[in-house]
């Protein structure tokens, strides 16, 4: 008897249907964090600036 003969059919997992209104929605969020990364990154190039200098 072989191991697979006692396993039974497995059914193929369940397609979810395409959510327009849900893929916009994070397409949102994640366009304002990669904006709101960016500007942070330009203050802390700022301060680094601004300390490198003040060490001096």
């Amino acid at each position: 008897m072989e191991y697979n003969e006692n396993r039974g059919d497995k059914k193929p997992p369940h397609k979810k249907q395409f959510n327009f209104h849900t893929c916009k929605n994070n397409t949102v969020k994640s366009l304002r964090e990669v904006e709101y990364f960016l500007n942070n990154l330009r203050d802390f190039k700022r301060y680094l600036h601004l300390y490198k200098f003040f060490k001096k």
